[in-house]
């Protein structure tokens, strides 16, 4: 009967990591809408566990983390130019990601794990210069709009 239980217990855990989904962002020079040095999706949903892809379509980008500017023991990372990088989701909260390069003219994005928006502040503080810093401001709140709509879907819906 033990052996008959691990069994189960070690398949289920065994399946738990292919649940989770991998999310593919490119990096752009110029995206359909004519807009200019940006990642293909620029407010990136994600739960723990998923896998986040950035892939230099066009060259001369990286992606990275902001220092600061992610939850509480979510590993920072740092992808060099014109070389995917992949990183695992691993905490609920915000994290800002930029284009070294790039992020003076506004190419950021904001993963947004789970509907944990405690380290918000920290994204709005963050050094990020020019256009960047006012896109993550707006992002931010795009997240926000995002989260109290869809708890208010759901509190309709109970």
């Amino acid at each position: 009967m033990k052996t008959t239980l691990l069994a189960i217990a070690l398949s289920v855990a065994s399946a738990a990591p292919a649940l989770a989904d991998i999310i593919e962002i490119e990096m752009l020079n110029k995206n359909e809408d004519g807009d200019r040095m940006v990642f293909s999706q620029e407010l990136i949903r994600a739960e723990v566990g998923d896998i986040i892809r950035f892939v230099p379509t066009d060259k001369s980008h990286n992606a990275q983390s902001v220092k600061d500017a992610l939850p509480e023991g979510q590993e920072p990372f740092r992808g060099r130019v014109n070389q995917a990088i992949e990183y695992e989701v691993t905490e609920t909260g915000l994290t800002a990601v930029v284009c070294l390069p790039h992020q003076a003219m506004g190419m950021v994005a904001l993963v947004v794990v789970g509907d944990d928006l405690s380290n918000a502040d920290d994204i709005l503080n963050a050094r990020v210069p020019g256009k960047g810093g006012d896109k993550l401001e707006a992002l931010v709140e795009e997240a926000k709009s995002l989260i109290t709509t869809d708890e208010s879907s759901t509190d309709q819906s109970s």
